[in-house]
């Protein structure tokens, strides 16, 4: 493995492992409650029940930094045995056998097969593979959570445990080329317990940016909640956005497969949605600008003071007496005690950057979006890390090691060329004290001279006969 694929590697490991140990971070969870479902996880995913905690245990100590592989389990990854799609095969066949079978059994099975020698084959590298070939993570998921789910309502009991988001197509208007009617998308991120919307807003697109973007706006004017829950829809379930939870220690929770009715209360509000859309079109709204300040509008001033059914459900159903006229989302938000977690801007705007990697060319400048940008002299050849907002591309951070992270400047061409550049970081050399290479030679030499002294003192020994 290349620095590269060691590096993309370890993220999309910890990825995996933080997708391992999400539902164990509910705060809420006793200790015994804890372990059944560590047990119930390990087997889920095919992993010891020691490794998830040593798992959760990193994360707690380190954050998402914390669970990427250490030195030694690359090593091991790039150390892979000729046959080892055969054994993989083999491994497979073996779980088909008896489903219940660890991967640590299988690795023993193939040993005393004599298909491997022993401690060749690692049990988290065969796992890794019988994940990537599909096996285990598919169809052993899909029985598991056949016998899992369940159709019981639920209702958080305090504000900001758990929120929910989805996407929901808005009116068509105007906006495209030429004044081409265009899909508008509303997305919106809800408050599981007092409904209150903690993010809304319509897009022209409804790729993974917006979401993000809603979710970056939420916590930034509510504080983070303890965990959000969201479909499998390809912008809830990005890598980048489940790395921004990590970072501001949010859990991520996805709904299973084919389970709409999990979704019921997010489903409920889109339903809601629909008599706004109706007084839009009666507005006759043409901008997208227009078409957020009225449903802001219709958000603040209706939905929020509207007394709302979930609300009084909740507490009837804990014999709790509600008043006649009802409860409203902004109502139960602020007679809930439960304090608020806010977060420093600067950390949650960082927790949403997105993150790539650019090389500098001879001219000490980076290809971004089809636009040049200046960089230093100095990491001309290098390979930087540029970090931005995707909502606002303009403005890009370079970052790369020895180096103050700087905000890279757009390409403007001037009369005059630039003075001849330093030297790159990277090719630059220190003046050594010593020579290491001649030292190691010295110390061979010391250690042949003593390895012969002692081969001659134990041939004197021998022949003496009488020690």
């Amino acid at each position: 493995m290349n620095t590269k694929e060691i590096m993309q590697w370890q993220e999309e490991q910890a990825m995996e492992r933080y997708r391992m140990i999400a539902p164990l971070l509910d705060e809420t969870l006793d200790t015994a409650k804890k372990l059944q479902l560590r047990r119930q996880l390990a087997e889920q995913h095919l992993i010891s029940v020691r490794s998830l905690y040593r798992y959760e245990k990193a994360y707690q100590g380190d954050g998402f930094h914390g669970l990427k592989p250490m030195n030694r389990e690359m090593r091991r990854a790039s150390g892979l045995p000729d046959h080892f799609e055969e054994l993989v095969n083999e491994a497979i066949q073996l779980k088909r056998e008896v489903p219940t079978r660890s991967v640590a059994q299988i690795i023993l099975i193939l040993e005393m097969e004599g298909r491997v020698e022993p401690g060749i084959l690692k049990r988290s590298t065969l796992q890794r593979h019988l994940y990537d070939a599909g096996f285990g993570k598919k169809q052993m998921k899909k029985y598991t959570d056949a016998r899992t789910s369940s159709t019981k309502r639920y209702c958080k009991e305090h504000r900001m445990q758990l929120a929910q988001a989805d996407i929901k197509y808005g009116s068509k208007l105007p906006i495209g080329p030429g004044g081409k009617n265009m899909q508008t998308y509303l997305v919106a991120v809800i408050d599981d317990h007092s409904k209150v919307i903690l993010a809304s807003g319509f897009y022209d697109n409804q790729e993974k940016t917006v979401v993000e973007d809603t979710y970056r706006r939420a916590i930034l004017q509510f504080g983070a909640f303890s965990a959000t829950y969201v479909d499998n829809g390809k912008q809830f379930v990005s890598t980048q956005l489940v790395k921004a939870f990590s970072k501001l220690g949010i859990r991520h929770l996805r709904a299973k497969p084919r389970a709409a009715w999990s979704k019921g209360k997010i489903e409920v509000y889109n339903r809601f949605v629909n008599s706004f859309l109706a007084e839009a079109k009666a507005q006759k709204i043409k901008t997208l600008e227009e078409l957020n300040y009225y449903w802001n509008l219709w958000v603040e001033e209706y939905y929020h003071n509207k007394a709302h059914d979930g609300i009084k459900e909740y507490y009837e159903s804990h014999d709790i007496a509600v008043p006649a006229e009802g409860i409203t989302p902004m109502q139960e938000w602020n007679r809930d005690k439960r304090p608020l977690k806010f977060l420093d801007a600067r950390v949650v705007g960082d927790a949403f950057l997105h993150h790539e990697q650019r090389e500098v060319d001879k001219g000490a400048c980076i290809s971004f979006q089809g636009r040049k940008y200046e960089t230093h002299a100095s990491l001309i050849g290098a390979r930087v890390e540029i970090h931005y907002d995707p909502m606002d591309p303009s403005v890009i951070t370079v970052s790369y090691p020895g180096v103050e992270p700087f905000t890279a400047r757009p390409l403007r061409i001037g009369p005059f060329c630039d003075k001849t550049p330093e030297i790159p970081v990277s090719m630059l050399s220190e003046e050594p004290e010593t020579s290491r290479f001649l030292e190691g030679l010295e110390k061979r030499r010391k250690e042949h001279q003593k390895q012969k002294a002692n081969a001659i003192s134990f041939g004197e020994f021998r022949k003496g006969g009488d020690h």
